[in-house]
């Protein structure tokens, strides 16, 4: 699973917010989205890698700009995982 990590120019609300995680789930084929508007950013977890340009595209005509995007491994942490 990858984390991807978005930061995003243009986010003002919490329907902003959700604006973003809806074209996010309707082009992509993600596990979880979530955005803050206050910290400018969205992040994805997903079990395939993203690019920038599948993101941007993915944003494309919705007057938010991708500022950057980064993708990372991921691993979820459970209550028994091991620290």
């Amino acid at each position: 699973m990858y984390k991807i990590t978005v930061k995003i120019d243009g986010m003002m609300c919490g329907m902003c917010e959700s604006h973003i995680n809806d074209a996010i789930r309707n082009k992509m084929p993600v596990k979880k989205v979530s955005s803050s508007h206050k910290k400018g950013e969205t992040v994805i977890i997903s079990e395939n890698e993203l690019t920038s340009e599948t993101v941007t595209a993915a944003l494309d005509g919705s007057g938010y700009t991708v500022m950057s995007v980064t993708c990372e491994p991921y691993e979820k942490k459970g209550f028994f995982s091991k620290k």
